[in-house]
């Protein structure tokens, strides 16, 4: 089976309103051209680190007008949307939000979310010091959808650093997994391709990976390059930088031949800790 993907690489503002009628846009040319599956980057709705400014605009998934435009435009032109991410209350009052990826059908449903797991939390040589975990709460639960094509399991950036989690997604039958990111240019240029392949080679899957690219309005700068790769770890798809669109046709029966050919998820044996 063949699966046409898109993949929509954004350099997304503070603007929620103009984030939102650029996915649609990109939404309806990837529909347009024959794409079955839209996917998207973190944070599509809104990128800002400015935590008090971001506060103001945070909404849980039935109030949020990102999230909606983007429903109706899945529904408008049907087309399935992998929402790499939005950062959204996981209830009214919550303390903090949720760093939440979402899988919309062609009808416009919310057929799987995920909040992601890990958050970048560190103190470097150099004084910076990153706290993710304190503009966002954690999720706790991994999540593998059914689709028209296949499984697909969720992640969301900084989880593309921890393998077990990827394991446990192929293991519950994943053939194609989403990693949408806003990495910074330092850790794109040294890690950005080398992590992406090897999740791809170790599970036997697919990955799509849209990301963030070029300078934002809040000040950062991503690294952009949203690449799709093969499950014997070959780039089929990188958009390199700049904000915009792609395509790339998925052959799934890749699946079977390269777990065929490297049985490593059957071959996995537990073990005791030294």
């Amino acid at each position: 089976m063949t699966l046409r993907i898109g993949l929509v690489q954004t350099t997304t503002g503070i603007d929620s309103a103009a984030n939102a009628r650029d996915l649609v846009a990109a939404i309806a040319d990837l529909a347009g051209r024959g794409a079955q599956i839209v996917f998207t980057p973190e944070m599509s709705g809104l990128l800002d680190r400015d935590r008090t400014r971001l506060a103001r605009s945070l909404r849980t998934e039935g109030d949020d007008s990102v999230l909606e435009a983007v429903r109706e435009a899945a529904r408008e032109h049907g087309v399935w949307v992998e929402l790499g991410s939005l950062a959204l209350l996981p209830e009214p009052g919550a303390a903090l939000p949720v760093n939440r990826s979402l899988l919309i059908d062609a009808a416009g449903e919310i057929v799987a979310r995920y909040d992601k797991i890990h958050l970048f939390d560190v103190d470097l040589p150099n004084g910076e010091r990153y706290r993710e975990s304190a503009g966002y709460a954690p999720g706790g639960s991994a999540a593998v959808a059914a689709t028209p094509w296949g499984r697909l399991g969720l992640s969301v950036c900084y989880d593309v650093r921890f393998p077990v989690l990827y394991r446990a997604l192929a293991a519950a039958g994943a053939d194609i997994l989403s990693i949408p990111a806003a990495f910074t240019v330092p850790t794109g240029q040294a890690h950005w391709h080398v992590l992406l392949r090897a999740r791809a080679i170790e599970t036997g899957c697919f990955v799509v990976a849209a990301a963030q690219s070029g300078t934002h309005a809040d000040g950062r700068a991503t690294y952009g390059h949203s690449l799709v790769v093969d499950p014997w770890g070959e780039v089929l798809l990188d958009m390199g930088g700049g904000a915009g669109t792609a395509m790339v046709d998925l052959d799934l029966g890749a699946v079977a031949v390269a777990r065929g050919k490297v049985p490593a998820l059957a071959n996995a044996r537990a073990f005791t800790g030294p």
